[in-house]
């Protein structure tokens, strides 16, 4: 069974830098076979897209939002995708969740993945 576990959350002023790291396990599961993303979820509001990365990890995609402040990158060797946030800002407050699915691009739709982890929260404060 396929698991992914975010970690790396907290809480932190804006202006500053978390990392988020989601670890996947199971047998015969290598995320190497899996497009990946990051997606958020604040209090009262949907699910929206944040950042996501090919299989080989040679595209990446990224919201408006978060463009030129997160950066999606990917360890195929540690089973791991990652995704670096720096200049945060309070309205970057939410619950994070990794996702992935097993193709070669990645979707921009919740709606898309197979996998999801249970989130870690993000809290920036002003």
């Amino acid at each position: 069974q396929v698991q992914l576990v975010e970690s790396g959350g907290g809480f932190v002023q804006a202006g500053g830098s978390l990392r988020l790291s989601c670890a996947a396990s199971g047998r015969p599961f290598s995320i190497s076979t899996y497009a990946a993303s990051w997606f958020r979820q604040a209090p009262g509001k949907e699910r929206e897209f944040v950042a996501a990365i090919s299989r080989s990890g040679g595209s990446t995609y990224y919201a408006d939002s978060v463009k030129g402040r997160f950066t999606i990158s990917r360890n195929n060797a540690k089973n791991t995708v990652y995704l670096q946030m720096n200049s945060l800002k309070p309205e970057d407050t939410a619950v994070y969740y990794c996702a992935a699915r097993d193709t070669v691009l990645p979707g921009l739709e919740p709606v898309e993945y197979d996998y999801w982890g249970q989130g870690t929260q993000v809290t920036v404060s002003s």
